[in-house]
Order: structure tokens, then sequence, then C-alpha cells
């Protein structure tokens, strides 16, 4: 059967994720991610958000965008399994899927109405920026959180790393949490870097390797030493 209906974005997602690599896998694990979601024309008015701020989170349908060129395959490695075990595709949330739809829930902060542009302000997200939403939907309590469910091989939170900061990088994250656009910014680079982005394979090996992770407009270095990730330094990031 062939499905034929045209999907566009009915919003866009703006975030501090500006690369793949470190984005948290999934939804609510780093709630000092702030952001918006920006509705899009002919969907920007503000009728098509009313009575909406009655609810405190929100379902987002998006497009894996960035991924669907690479297409799909029926068996994928998960990283909870440490990338060794494979499992299908609809037994996971891979981001290469047959039509490439994901689902993420977030907390709405406010609906904004400002120079003509209708946005949501959200936190918890774990969208790259840019991601084009393709449904808003309030999360219903009593419908969406099913009690004693089961998670399968993600039924517990994955266990969080230990972060530091050299005594410059440290200085350079208060600098710029005096900026409005870099708000909870020590608690954003903590909570991402807590998850342990490295691939499944590094977290088994001694890893020398100095990792750089893009938050807003800077590039976070950091490297592994004695189990514990350890942040160097910050930089102006590439223009992406």
């Amino acid at each position: 059967m062939t499905f034929t209906s045209q999907i566009q974005a009915v919003a866009l997602c703006r975030t501090p994720y500006k690369q793949k690599f470190g984005i948290p896998r999934q939804p609510g694990l780093v709630s000092a991610a702030r952001g918006f979601v920006e509705l899009q024309p002919p969907f920007n008015h503000i009728d098509a958000v009313r009575g909406l701020e009655q609810y405190s989170h929100l379902w987002l349908l998006f497009s894996f965008h960035e991924n669907l060129s690479q297409g799909w395959k029926t068996t994928v490695r998960p990283p909870r399994l440490g990338g060794n075990e494979k499992l299908g595709v609809f037994a996971t949330r891979s981001t290469f899927r047959p039509n490439g739809i994901g689902q993420s829930v977030v907390k709405l902060h406010k609906v904004h109405h400002k120079n003509g542009v209708v946005s949501l302000e959200i936190s918890g997200m774990d969208l790259l920026d840019g991601t084009p939403v393709i449904d808003i939907k309030p999360y219903i309590p009593f419908s969406d959180a099913i009690e004693a469910a089961q998670g399968g091989i993600a039924h517990e939170a994955p266990i969080l790393a230990e972060v530091k900061f050299t005594e410059q990088a440290h200085q350079q994250v208060k600098a710029y949490e005096k900026l409005e656009q870099y708000p909870r910014f020590e608690e954003l680079i903590i909570g991402v870097l807590a998850q342990d982005p490295r691939p499944a394979y590094k977290k088994s090996k001694a890893d020398l390797k100095e990792y750089q992770v893009a938050l807003y407009d800077l590039d976070i270095l950091w490297h592994m030493q004695d189990d514990v990730i350890v942040v160097t330094e910050l930089r102006a990031g590439a223009q992406r």
C-alpha cells in the first residue's frame, strides 16, 4: 500500500544542539536545554495554538531530516547494548527509520506571539537545531503515562558520568552565563556530557582522544580522564 498524502513542516525547532554528536538520546534527560518551536506559514497563526498553554508538556512529531538520504535497515545496533547486538528497527528508537519520523515529549514554558511570529518556548528537547516539526500535540497524563509499563532494554535511566571543568573552562562558562543567549549554560554542558556521547565501542577501551560538542555557537572541548569527563576549553565554533 502506498501513502501519497503530502506532509509539510508546521514548525522549525530552535535548540542549542548544532550537530548530532552530543544530542541526548532521549527527551527529558537534559532539562537545562531551552529552545523554541517556531511555527511556519501557513500555520503561523495564534489561533492554531489557542488553549495550548493549559498543558505542561507537548508531543513533537518531527523529521530526522539529516538522516533521510542514508535510508534504513531492518536491524540496528542500539547504544544501550554496547553497539554489539542487533534489534529490529521497530524495537528501537533508531534515527534511521523507513519514514524518518521521530517523536519527543518536551516541557512547554510559554507561548510567544511577537512581530507576527508564533513560537513555543520549550525545554528538555533532544532535537537538532533546525529540525522540521510535522505535528504538535498536547501531552495527556492520564492516557500517555502508563503505570507499570515495561521499557525493554531502556527500562532504567542511563548511568551518568562525572563531569569536571579545568579552571580555564570554568571561568569561560561563568563569563558566558552572564549573557542572555546562554541560559543555564553550565548545567546544560554538564547535562549533555554526563550522558557520555561517545560511540558505545569507545567506552570499554582506553580513550585519549579529545572530543568536541557544539552548543549554541560554541565548541566545548573535553576528554576522558580516569572515567571522568574533563571540559578543557570553550571555543567560538565554526559557522554552521
